[in-house]
């Protein structure tokens, strides 16, 4: 049984409270997993606005335990891993169409999956500026999204059904809806209208970025790019 709408409502709400907060990373090497939901790997922040992210690690277990029961995570992690997770991670609740809560040039990359096709294309545009404001001189951000022409490319080969779910991929909330589509030219273009450069097509789990091992996921459908904030800068 998943959350129903009026618990994701609230949980939605809460962001509100958070819109303006500052997080002032202690770590020596800062990684930034924007939009992680559970997927995560060692020594990352993990951003997320959803259920998930709200229920930190202080929270008892009895809560853990609770939201485990009452969502559709556990068809992907068993109680166990889902408990884990939430306890030896780090995640802040924030939604990030209120920007990323870290000062300027602070962090040394950032990496998100499956997210952006969820903005439309000026909020997605003002999260890339924030990443870049974020990023230190030299940092690099991967970005990884449904590709564009592979959906073209399921319909011209009669997938009919299949292609239509990349435009038409409404779930329960309002981040399960693809606002925008993304083919190699224009996330390039994006990138660099948000200041980025050596912009590069990567490959499933290949690239410069760390943990992309453990993080890449989805290999048949995405469409995997990297992208430097300028060296010169500050």
């Amino acid at each position: 049984m998943k959350i129903n709408h009026l618990v994701l409502a609230f949980v939605k709400s809460l962001t509100l409270l958070t819109k303006w907060q500052r997080v002032l990373p202690t770590e020596n090497i800062v990684k930034i997993n924007m939009g992680s939901d559970l997927t995560v790997a060692d020594c990352w922040i993990n951003i997320d606005s959803s259920i998930h992210a709200l229920i930190i690690a202080s929270f008892p277990d009895f809560i853990k335990k609770l939201v485990f029961r009452l969502t559709d995570v556990k068809t992907r992690l068993t109680k166990d891993e889902y408990i884990n997770i939430l306890k030896n991670h780090k995640f802040i609740f924030h939604n990030l169409e209120y920007g990323l809560p870290f000062p300027s040039n602070s962090a040394h990359c950032i990496y998100s999956s499956h997210l952006l096709e969820h903005l439309d294309k000026n909020r997605a545009m003002q999260l890339l500026k924030e990443a870049y404001r974020v990023l230190k001189s030299g940092g690099r951000i991967r970005l990884c999204v449904p590709d564009l022409e592979y959906a073209i490319s399921l319909y011209q080969g009669g997938d009919k059904e299949g292609a239509l779910s990349f435009f038409f991929d409404v779930g329960t909330g309002y981040f399960d809806t693809h606002k925008y589509m993304y083919d190699f030219e224009l996330l390039t273009s994006i990138l660099a209208e948000a200041g980025f450069s050596n912009v590069e097509r990567c490959s499933y789990r290949n690239g410069e970025v760390p943990d992309i091992s453990i993080l890449d996921n989805r290999p048949i459908e995405t469409l995997f790019v990297e992208a430097t904030k300028n060296s010169s800068e500050t």
